[in-house]
């Protein structure tokens, strides 16, 4: 399906944004670009010490944010440059579609960038507006095509579902725009509201689950139809153009998060850095780990998390973790081969489904 557990990533967490959308609970500022200098020197310096210490070549590496493009393509490429990385690596940034240009596209492919995640969320400006979100859904087209003629190998499209005042007629409008543009890959996320959020203020905006529900399949007709898999609950690819990254994730592989909030999993250990760009810059700068906490996972928190995370991709659970006869399951999981799988309804009752797993 992708990576395999035994693949090694890297994630750098750019917290810089020009605005912050009102769904978000992200560690991100507005207010932070004088230390964008020291935070990518702090970055850095961070990464050098754990390949001293023995950090392994990656397999993929992700941007994320915050606005990864909101800074400049040199601290990208210097950030980069400092991590090792294995022949054929996958290399991801997040992008806004806004702030795409072909000269900072090809100082990212220059440096090693080979796929980007482009922040659609909608095709439709009133549910833009809704989220909180300014780019120009004209943008979108430009992005796609400046990143393919710079020689991105792979492009997924973000979008979200569930905005106050979307209608299915809007939601099938993003679908058909996204799909317009024949993307590799397209992530499509159910609006959530999270605490501390303008969105969680605002009750009259919050998400119906059958609407979603109604919303979510809308998506898995039209993105199959075009060819793209269901390969996560989410998430729908073109066969070899899966995320690497994210199944190493989903695969329990192990991962080292670089920057403020940034988290990492190795071999069940799992830790988190300071929260704020400030403190994490003035912890390297001292010479101190940036850890803020860890956690060791017992051997049976990981088998039901190796569960819980392979029941949402289409590789299923093993058939003794998952009673397919079980009649309230009925219609919800099949069986294919020696494994058990989410059919569609399924998706949409992941997590209750996941309570009845035999970890």
């Amino acid at each position: 399906m992708g990576a395999g557990p035994a693949a090694f990533g890297v994630y750098v967490h750019i917290p810089f944004c020009r605005k912050r959308c009102d769904y978000c609970s992200f560690a991100t500022w507005t207010d932070r670009g004088h230390i964008v200098d020291d935070y990518t020197g702090a970055v850095v310096t961070d990464i050098s010490r754990a390949v001293a210490a023995g950090m392994p070549a990656a397999d993929t590496v992700f941007f994320g944010g915050g606005t990864p493009t909101l800074i400049g393509a040199d601290h990208i490429a210097r950030i980069l440059a400092a991590i090792p990385r294995t022949g054929g690596a996958e290399v991801t940034i997040e992008c806004n579609p806004d702030d795409v240009t072909a000269e900072k596209m090809g100082a990212y492919v220059a440096a090693g960038v080979n796929r980007v995640s482009i922040g659609v969320q909608s095709m439709v400006p009133t549910v833009l507006a809704s989220l909180g979100r300014e780019h120009d859904p004209d943008n979108v087209v430009r992005a796609v095509d400046i990143a393919r003629r710079a020689g991105i190998g792979s492009v997924n499209l973000d979008l979200i579902y569930g905005a106050h005042g979307e209608s299915l007629i809007d939601w099938r409008a993003s679908l058909g725009g996204a799909l317009s543009l024949a993307p590799d890959h397209v992530s499509a996320y159910a609006l959530t509201v999270e605490a501390g959020t303008p969105l969680a203020d605002d009750p009259a905006r919050h998400p119906d689950d059958d609407d979603q529900a109604d919303k979510y399949v809308l998506a898995d007709e039209m993105l199959t139809g075009m060819g793209l898999v269901n390969y996560e609950i989410s998430n729908w690819a073109r066969p070899g153009h899966e995320c690497r990254h994210n199944l190493v994730y989903w695969e329990q592989g192990n991962y080292t998060g670089f920057g403020c909030a940034a988290h990492s999993h190795a071999d069940g250990r799992r830790w988190w850095n300071v929260r704020t760009p400030d403190r994490y810059v003035d912890l390297i700068a001292r010479g101190e780990s940036p850890m803020a906490a860890d956690e060791i996972l017992s051997p049976a928190t990981r088998t039901f998390e190796r569960l819980e995370l392979s029941l949402r991709t289409n590789r299923g659970v093993p058939v003794d973790a998952l009673d397919p006869d079980d009649e309230d399951l009925a219609g919800l999981v099949e069986v294919d081969g020696d494994r058990v799988v989410l059919t569609r309804a399924g998706r949409l009752l992941a997590n209750e489904i996941s309570t009845r797993l035999n970890g």
